[in-house]
């Protein structure tokens, strides 16, 4: 199969992908930057919202919570659980993990929340408060797609 030159051209201005991972970029550095004085990453500081909010849940709930693969979760939940923010526990079924916030966790939620509302604020205020409110529902439309980005392959 041979591609145009005409639609390579076009790539930059037609991928869904790079236009959401760009933004995504973006937007994620803005928030980590703001939440760096409670030493919290945007990412992290969204699976604590989760889970004090939601939890306890277990990582297949909280990975779907979050719109993320089981691996890249855990990855993220380590530093919470070394620093006390996150506890791990054995659920009812042996083989699933619990996840809560410690109370350590939720203090840092707690101071972290008025910081994640500056930022966000800064940013309707940036981009307008209507647009940022259709880019969220947007986003969100994403997730209702059909795909099954994290189902094993191979699997039916």
């Amino acid at each position: 199969m041979t591609v145009s030159s005409k639609a390579m051209d076009e790539f930059d201005g037609r991928c869904n992908c790079l236009a959401a991972r760009q933004a995504a970029r973006y937007l994620t550095a803005v928030y980590d930057k703001a939440l760096q004085p409670v030493n919290l990453r945007a990412t992290q500081f969204s699976i604590l919202h989760k889970l004090a909010n939601h939890g306890p849940l277990t990582i297949g709930e909280l990975a779907a919570e979050m719109a993320m693969d089981r691996t890249t979760l855990a990855t993220n939940l380590k530093p919470l659980e070394r620093d006390g923010l996150v506890s791990m526990a054995p659920g009812v079924d042996r083989r699933a993990k619990n996840t809560s916030v410690t109370r350590a966790g939720m203090a840092r939620y707690r101071q972290a929340f008025p910081l994640w509302s500056a930022v966000q604020s800064e940013f309707e205020t940036a981009y307008g408060e209507r647009k940022a409110a259709n880019l969220r529902e947007a986003m969100r439309a994403v997730l209702t797609t059909g795909f099954e980005p994290w189902a094993e392959a191979g699997v039916a």
